[in-house]
């Protein structure tokens, strides 16, 4: 298992460049079922679908996710519903990924309900 969840996220200000196809691949293997994406603008995400047996433990997921993002400031986009998540990132000032995005990916992958 890697440590990558006991990392801090580091605020991004646009002045990085966004992570190669490389580091990306590496960094997910990382992490536990997140898939990288591109949308239709081009910019690299990575993306989970989480299912949950009720609304009540999506919520409690949702919860958790969400202290965990306002602890590292950094806040992915989450919809969820009856039995689901669904939790995608990226960094908007460099329009791609970054090495945090995998921190909060990891730190999500250690949220139990």
């Amino acid at each position: 298992m890697t440590n990558l969840h006991k990392k801090k996220c580091i605020a991004c200000s646009g002045d990085m460049p966004a992570l190669n196809e490389k580091e990306i691949a590496n960094l997910n293997l990382e992490l536990n079922g997140w898939t990288v994406i591109t949308n239709q603008e081009g910019i690299k995400m990575i993306t989970k679908y989480i299912k949950f047996e009720d609304f009540k433990n999506s919520l409690d997921f949702v919860n958790k996710l969400s202290a965990i993002a306002e602890q590292e400031g950094h806040h992915p986009d989450i919809t969820f519903g009856w039995g689901y998540a669904n939790v995608t990132i990226f960094t908007h000032a460099v329009k791609g990924l970054t090495e945090s995005d995998f921190i909060l990916a990891a730190k999500i992958d250690q949220i139990s309900v």
